[in-house]
């Protein structure tokens, strides 16, 4: 049914249809498959084209799976995994912006449906379908600006610590600067909307923040640098 083959790629194609075609929610959302005489059937989460090397990207372009669009997906996928992580911890804690990463990881699947619809090979409709808009760079440079304001001045470089929410944030930012890292060519070259790479830059900075409010929240201590003696 989806022209992209490898799993994370498949989910951000079906995320793309669902917007433009909400009648095909229901059969997309069901786990089984209906034929006429009342059969009903498990489908395979494996399809076995990506056992030769090779992968789809959205526009039905086959690609190596080392080319550096499958690896900023990847690394994407990585993050959204890392922040649900951390969303875990956050939970535990009784935090309450964990509704804000709840919207992050939905966007990063934005991210994903741009990175994984090269320019290069697409059409009009793919374009359409997979537009990224400035409003969630807008919305996270909102949200840093209010977490800086109840935070102490920043006046040390600060080790990952502060709590188990904390660390866990601090790595979804490490994790959030190399999917930023993979994506910085692909945009340069014109195979994606600059805006993704400006989003996961302000990610990384809302991240930081965060772990650091966590910290507060938690009254857990940072821990900063100090050169060795």
């Amino acid at each position: 049914m989806f022209v992209v083959k490898t799993p994370f790629v498949r989910c951000f194609t079906r995320t793309c249809r669902l917007i433009t075609e909400p009648w095909m929610k229901t059969v997309m959302c069901s786990h089984r498959s209906f034929s006429a005489d009342g059969d009903t059937r498990i489908p395979k989460i494996y399809t076995k084209t990506g056992d030769k090397g090779f992968s789809s990207t959205f526009t039905g372009e086959r690609r190596p799976k080392e080319d550096h669009i499958f690896e900023a997906l990847g690394n994407t996928d990585e993050l959204s995994s890392a922040i649900g992580l951390a969303r875990e911890f956050c939970l535990d804690q009784g935090h309450t912006f964990t509704s804000q990463l709840d919207k992050i990881q939905c966007v990063l699947q934005d991210v994903g449906s741009n990175i994984a619809t090269p320019r290069s090979s697409a059409r009009e409709s793919h374009l359409k379908r997979t537009k990224f808009t400035v409003q969630p760079i807008t919305e996270l440079e909102t949200w840093i600006d209010a977490l800086t304001e109840e935070l102490p001045p920043l006046t040390n470089f600060i080790l990952p610590s502060g709590g188990k929410s904390s660390v866990a944030l601090h790595l979804a930012r490490a994790v959030c600067r190399r999917a930023e890292r993979s994506v910085a060519p692909i945009v340069r070259s014109g195979e994606a909307d600059p805006d993704v790479a400006k989003f996961l830059n302000r990610l990384s900075d809302f991240l930081f923040t965060l772990a650091r409010f966590a910290a507060m929240k938690e009254s857990k201590e940072e821990n900063i640098y100090k050169r060795p003696e």
